[in-house]
């Protein structure tokens, strides 16, 4: 083999960093062939170097700044996360014509356009699979295997933690909280869960996709987000009654009306039917349906965490960025010709299932109904049980604008013979 090495600095030796050191170890053999060239590590940065006594203690360094920008270095590789320090560091890279890979979703979410920017200066790399859903081969073929195609909708499970949750609820009947301790005791939920449980993290991967899919910048700002914490065993109770489960879905829709196309994001709960594939995607799994005018429908399933998954993803993203070291080329930029704007939740058009406490007597749901007419809402079925001295009344309407649907759940609990809003919860996959 003639090339020279390709030469790369890592920043972050945790539990993704371990396993992409272990396999570049592992694999060199096999990379080698592979790419054209070797794949020499000759860096990797890190916060208290005596914690990782099983790396070389040469190639540990505490200077993040220096390592990306030394001359030696073709690629750096980043499983850090977060955004500052970070974005500094590879934006530094980029713009020393390092090409970069990394995993780093929150990041992208905010600043994808920024580094894509200081790559096309240097005619550097920026490759991130491993930033949306793992070992899950997605991004590569939003962004070339699918680039001649017009992608119409992309939906799917997209964040394990909050999966593994809502199955638990699902098949044991506990509630939210016992199930997230377990989550917790079982090593699948961070000790502070806030970016998983509360949508943060399914919404920065949703604006990655929704900006590939529809060649538009999409941040995370712009993604409509709910999480899962107001979810209850009567709500799964709820669905079960309908042949439906609940799933925190990432939403991406191209949307076309007479003014034109836009893009409508959103992360939250939903009630699928249990005959739709993503019913059946339990515990830390992840699978996401790709829509497009040609292809069709396209699911992608797989493990969308973990240390291995995850370094698996970086290494096939490290891999292509050194072939194009190799024989000059560069991969994918940037496509955000479309700019297409991003629609509110509020002109988003979703489903409902409502579940109301109500007073059992005559006229009730007459009246309820009259407040759905009022909003232009339409009632797609209705379920009533009375019990002692109230009754439940369950609506699942068609589909509405978002906004017409929340100001008639805001009229209707306002009834005085409305005991309760028990629940609202947006309802996908075939009608009812």
């Amino acid at each position: 083999m003639t090339a020279k090495p390709i030469r790369v600095a890592l920043l972050g030796c945790g539990t993704v960093g371990t396993q992409i050191v272990r396999l570049l170890t592992e694999q060199a053999d096999d990379l080698a062939p592979r790419v054209g060239a070797g794949i020499e590590l000759v860096g990797i940065a890190v916060r208290r170097p005596n914690k990782h006594r099983d790396v070389p203690a040469e190639l540990l360094t505490t200077d993040a700044a220096a390592l990306v920008t030394r001359p030696d270095v073709d690629v750096v590789v980043e499983v850090i996360g977060g955004i500052e320090p970070t974005r500094g560091w590879l934006l530094a890279a980029l713009n020393a014509g390092k090409s970069v890979v990394t995993a780093n979703k929150a990041l992208l979410a905010e600043h994808a356009g920024e580094l894509f920017e200081a790559a096309d200066r240097t005619g550097a790399d920026l490759y991130f699979e491993a930033a949306v859903a793992g070992a899950i081969p997605l991004l590569r073929p939003l962004r070339e295997s699918l680039a001649g195609d017009r992608i119409t909708r992309v939906m799917g499970i997209v964040n394990g933690t909050t999966n593994f949750i809502l199955s638990a609820m699902d098949e044991t009947g506990a509630g939210y909280a016992e199930t997230l301790d377990e989550a917790s005791r079982l090593g699948y939920a961070e000790a502070d869960p806030t970016a998983d449980v509360d949508g943060y993290d399914a919404a920065s991967k949703a604006a990655i996709l929704a900006s590939l899919a529809f060649h538009t910048r999409v941040t995370a700002g712009d993604v409509y987000r709910e999480g899962i914490s107001a979810v209850t065993s009567a709500d799964f109770a709820a669905a079960r009654a309908l042949g439906r489960t609940i799933k925190l879905l990432a939403i991406c829709e191209r949307v076309s009306t007479p003014d034109g196309e836009s893009v409508a994001v959103r992360v939250h709960p939903a009630m699928i039917p249990r005959s739709h594939p993503l019913a059946g995607v339990s515990g830390a799994f992840n699978a996401v349906f790709v829509e497009a005018e040609a292809a069709g429908q396209l699911m992608f399933y797989g493990q969308g965490a973990g240390g291995a998954p995850t370094a698996s993803a970086v290494l096939g993203d490290l891999v292509a960025v050194a072939r194009n070291r190799v024989v000059s080329g560069r991969g994918p930029r940037e496509s955000a010709y479309a700019d297409l704007p991003v629609r509110p939740i509020a002109q988003a058009s979703t489903r409902y299932h409502i579940s109301l406490d109500v007073a059992d007597r005559a006229g009730v749901l007459a009246a309820v109904a009259a407040e759905f007419a009022q909003h232009e809402v339409s009632i797609a079925a209705v379920r009533q049980e009375g019990r002692a001295n109230d009754a439940s009344l369950v609506i699942v309407t068609h589909s509405a604008p978002d906004a017409a649907l929340r100001s008639t759940v805001d009229k209707v609990a306002g009834l005085p013979f409305v005991h309760e809003v028990v629940s609202v919860m947006r309802v996908e996959g075939e009608e009812s």
